[in-house]
């Protein structure tokens, strides 16, 4: 048990460093391409990794859900919530881009109640303020600096959690696998609508590098570039391979708190690949929020040992 335990948080904490690196490798392109282009190249890469993974959990004939409303619902929430992220990424330092999209799982814990019908405590309302402040200071609120960016990780973040909620509505019937491949599909055909509908709307040109990130027009690619986009393929699906494993073989209310492992590496590639240098108040309102987080998971974690030792009749 204690190696299942041990394997999972390290899957998990390798996905995550995995899937960190597509920020780095998507800010890299984000002056000269679209965003709607690298999203259609990184989908059109995975498609197959996809198809072989669904075929070896659940089959082919999976993909013919009866939920398939939903299914689509949630990958284009997704769709939109990546898309988000990668224009904050493209307009923000990486470590702020991510530290505020680190946001999400407050926001899973605040929606569960409306959304899913789930007690929420006050505890953990408390920790969602906690980390709202973590926002205003990262914002630096009232010192002229703000940028609207900032709005579009935060919009993410809310995003991402609400098509999280999601899957634990439909996950009692829909394999992860499942889920990923209609994600992709998503990714793909959003892209290209996306992409066609600005270039018919004949908008080719914004001043904000994030909106210039999304309107500019396809071009073709120099190899360096595809085979960045190309990777980002391949490491969502290696990132996704190994987040499940890390979720199949430890409990997800114990390596839940190893996704903040990802707060380290964002700071790093941005130093490395685009010599930022994470501000003081970066710094501080990544720590409140990442700290608002723990205290979140933790608090979770105490509310479901006592609920099972109530169940068990454990006066412990």
């Amino acid at each position: 048990m204690q190696n299942r335990m041990t394997l999972g948080i390290l899957s998990l904490c390798l996905g995550v460093l995995v899937f960190s690196l597509q920020d780095p490798l998507v800010k890299a392109v984000s002056g000269a391409y679209p965003v709607t282009e690298v999203m259609a190249i990184r989908a059109i890469v995975a498609l197959p990794i996809l198809i072989v993974l669904v075929h070896a959990d659940v089959g082919l004939r999976a993909l013919q859900s009866r939920r398939f409303g939903l299914l689509t619902l949630r990958a284009f929430t997704q769709f939109s919530s990546y898309t988000a992220y990668y224009l904050a990424i493209a307009a923000l330092p990486l470590a702020d881009a991510v530290a505020l999209y680190f946001m999400a799982p407050l926001f899973i814990m605040a929606l569960a109640g409306p959304y899913l019908g789930e007690r929420v405590s006050w505890q953990t309302l408390a920790t969602v303020l906690i980390g709202l402040v973590g926002v205003l200071v990262m914002l630096r609120a009232g010192a002229g600096l703000f940028d609207w960016a900032a709005l579009l990780s935060l919009g993410s973040a809310a995003l991402y959690g609400f098509s999280q909620l999601m899957a634990r509505r439909i996950g009692d019937t829909e394999s992860s696998t499942v889920m990923a491949f209609y994600q992709n599909g998503a990714y793909l055909t959003g892209a290209i609508v996306v992409a066609g509908a600005f270039h018919l709307a004949g908008i080719t040109h914004a001043v904000h590098p994030g909106l210039e990130f999304l309107v500019r027009p396809w071009a073709w690619p120099a190899l360096p570039d595809i085979l960045k986009m190309a990777a980002c393929g391949f490491v969502a699906s290696a990132g996704m391979i190994l987040l499940s494993q890390g979720y199949r073989l430890a409990p997800a209310n114990r390596v839940a708190t190893f996704e903040y492992t990802g707060i380290l590496w964002s700071p790093l590639w941005g130093f490395l690949f685009f010599a930022e240098v994470p501000r003081g108040t970066t710094m501080l309102g990544a720590a409140l929020i990442i700290g608002a987080g723990l205290l979140a998971l933790n608090g979770e974690r105490r509310r479901q040992t006592a609920t099972v030792l109530a169940a068990s009749g454990d006066p412990a």
